[in-house]
């Protein structure tokens, strides 16, 4: 009996073992590439950027972008405590996107759960930074775990024109997500400079890969894309920043959308609206914010700050609810948004994850969160 057990535990060992192995094979292909080893003529663009000094990208707003190099006094015994307060309390409710055609003059939305939106703009289909894995990390067996599945399975996605991507944190840019949508769909990936080094590695023909720095532009299944700022960072790795970071504006022949990305706030808000602006509906951030990055998240206040500074008629809020990634209660910034939003006279949609939000009849705020807290 007792070589029996041992013969057991050496058996399940080895799977565990072999599990782990198969888990762990991606990992290298995951980290990506060093941009400036990729090839002579990405190397050239990526030094002739302005965004580009002594090696690595910069925020060139004039606000200083820091992060804090060691935990604030007292972050693990924050860590320890009010877990439960992170997540949220029971199921969250999911519906199932529509399947009809876009609007042909309008704009829609389906929020997937944390960045992941599929906007409809004159009847055309965007994907920002789809990401449908279960763990936003190099490796599937560690890293926040998904608070709700995907509303859509990735092969049920609908035609897509393009697929934008804001930068290269693993929240945003997921391996297996873009190796399926290679398979899946024709459409061009849009990326900040750099972020091609990554998708070519993954397999993704270079004919449908659109690097641009801030300010450029490209045009698309009749939409015009062009890469704006954002104050953040980027990295797969302990090297950050060898990849651009930005946020995107879509504008057709008379509607236009603005999807942030991950940013701080800063004053470039005005110009970009000013220059692209005023926009039909605004992607805007609000969670995953703490004092230790004040610079490159910003809170739910400071994103209907910048929504005012684009001119937008409706923000829809992204980058929460999904994964816990800050300290922060698990609804906390959706509060927040809800009630600077009535205090300041602005319209948001909430849609639960699937939800479709017709920008000219976006339904009103049903709080359906707040059975969850």
């Amino acid at each position: 009996m007792a070589r029996m057990r041992t013969a057991r535990r050496i058996l399940v060992g080895g799977a565990a073992l072999a599990a782990a192995g198969w888990a762990l094979r991606e990992v290298p292909a995951e980290l990506g590439v060093r941009p400036l080893t990729s090839g002579p003529d990405r190397a050239a663009r990526i030094r002739r950027s302005p965004q580009f000094r002594d090696g690595a990208f910069v925020n060139t707003m004039p606000e200083q972008t820091t992060l804090v190099s060691r935990p604030p006094v007292g972050v693990l015994g924050e860590l320890a405590k009010d877990k439960e307060q992170r997540r949220p309390a029971g199921l969250v409710p999911l519906r199932v996107p529509p399947t009809d055609p876009p609007p042909a003059d309008g704009v829609r939305a389906v929020w997937y759960g944390h960045a992941s939106t599929l906007v409809e703009i004159e009847g055309k289909r965007v994907l920002f930074d789809p990401v449908w894995s279960r763990r936003p990390s190099p490796s599937q067996l560690v890293g926040p775990k998904r608070h709700h599945p995907v509303p859509v399975e990735l092969g049920e996605l609908p035609e897509v024109d393009a697929i934008a991507i804001s930068h290269d944190h693993y929240d945003h840019l997921d391996l297996a997500t873009i190796r399926s949508l290679t398979r899946t769909q024709k459409a061009p990936f849009l990326v900040p400079l750099g972020i091609g080094a990554h998708l070519e590695r993954w397999g993704v023909p270079a004919y449908r890969i659109i690097e641009l720095d801030w300010d450029e532009e490209a045009q698309v299944a009749g939409l015009r894309f062009v890469a704006t700022a954002a104050r953040h960072f980027s990295g797969r790795t302990f090297a950050r920043n060898d990849t651009l970071w930005g946020s995107w504006v879509v504008a057709g022949r008379n509607r236009r959308v603005f999807y942030a990305g991950d940013s701080g706030y800063f004053e470039g808000y005005r110009g970009i609206g000013s220059a692209h602006g005023p926009f039909d509906l605004t992607l805007m951030p609000i969670g995953a914010y703490s004092p230790a990055w004040p610079d490159v998240h910003m809170n739910p206040e400071e994103a209907v700050n910048a929504h005012l500074d684009l001119g937008g008629k409706l923000l829809l809020p992204v980058h929460w609810a999904t994964f816990t990634l800050a300290l922060h209660p698990w609804a906390e910034p959706v509060d927040r948004l809800w009630r600077e939003a009535k205090a300041r006279d602005v319209r948001i949609a909430v849609p639960r994850p699937g939800e479709a939000v017709d920008v000219s009849a976006a339904p009103t705020v049903e709080g359906w969160w707040e059975m969850l807290h």
